[in-house]
């Protein structure tokens, strides 16, 4: 799979701690579990699950956990988060607990009743809260880390220290996002699939725009009218430099050969795709008694000699 980008990132500064990098899957899925919450519950909660190295911790996946909770109490479910982690790990291995979520924009006294159960299941797990009340008409994603605060040897407690959160994608899931962005300007908040045809007309369009954009700006900075940028130069020869350097006809030859084996492709296919069809007419109007149809049909060969 691709290397994952970045879409977006909240916070004007970088806080002390690792980088929790968030996919889209994550947020969907949280916000599909609270759509389906139980009847009366506040909130819901779940485990997240990911990968972790020395600067950040990437969240590539959860999953809901039941539990209940009142003002005095909270009970969790451990058994079936237990459940859902061995089922988790048969599919995806590399998938580790890295935290859990809530939805709300709170941390309460029972949060630090879960963070302490999650501490057991994995080092130094983040705890990531999604409003889904949409407070500032947006919904807010903060995670936080757990520290130990108090005197040795007496009353310790922990405090939540807030981290910087990302969101990044992959390529696959970075079409999913573009679809469903695409839904805030539609009166019906649905839009259907585009073909092939058109999203390569769609790609074909943006890179157009990009490179006018591109163009304009090296023309404005050698009028004068910009003041150029080291920075955004040296992107440009980066991007420059990536481009291989193919001469017109071999360009021509290499893109004729490959349209010429999408055409091999799609004709084989769509020959199977006959093949089968067929055969399902012949087996559907078999004419011969269900009896017979197992049984090899005898037949003679008639050799045919020319008397002179």
């Amino acid at each position: 799979m691709a290397a994952p980008g970045s879409l977006s990132a909240s916070g004007s500064a970088m806080l002390h701690g690792p980088v929790v990098k968030v996919h889209p899957v994550v947020l969907a899925a949280i916000v599909d579990s609270f759509e389906r919450r139980n009847e009366g519950a506040g909130r819901v909660i779940g485990t997240l699950l990911g990968t972790t190295d020395k600067h950040s911790v990437e969240v590539t996946n959860c999953f809901s956990v039941p539990h209940n909770e009142s003002e005095d109490e909270v009970a969790v479910d451990m058994e079936f988060a237990k459940n859902m982690y061995e089922l988790h790990k048969k599919v995806t291995s590399t998938e580790q607990i890295v935290g859990w979520y809530a939805t709300g924009n709170d941390i309460t006294e029972h949060s630090v009743l879960i963070h302490e159960y999650y501490s057991r299941e994995a080092t130094n797990p983040i705890h990531m809260t999604l409003d889904t009340s949409l407070q500032g008409s947006r919904m807010n994603i903060k995670a936080y880390i757990s520290t130990p605060m108090g005197v040795p040897g007496k009353t310790m407690g922990i405090m939540f220290t807030p981290l910087t959160v990302q969101y990044v994608y992959y390529d696959t899931e970075r079409i999913g996002v573009d679809l469903i962005t695409k839904t805030s300007s539609n009166p019906t908040r649905s839009i259907g699939l585009a073909s092939d045809l058109q999203q390569v007309g769609v790609a074909a369009n943006r890179l157009q725009d990009s490179l006018s954009t591109v163009l304009q700006y090296a023309e404005d900075v050698l009028s004068g009218k910009v003041t150029a940028d080291n920075t955004v130069g040296r992107f440009l020869m980066d991007l420059v430099n990536q481009v291989p350097k193919i001469e017109p006809e071999d360009f021509e030859s290499m893109l004729n050969s490959n349209i010429n084996d999408l055409l091999m492709v799609t004709y084989l296919a769509n020959l199977t795709q006959s093949q089968i069809a067929l055969n399902e007419k012949l087996l559907t109007c078999n004419p011969f008694p269900p009896d017979l149809r197992t049984r090899p049909v005898p037949f003679t060969w008639t050799l045919l000699t020319g008397v002179r």
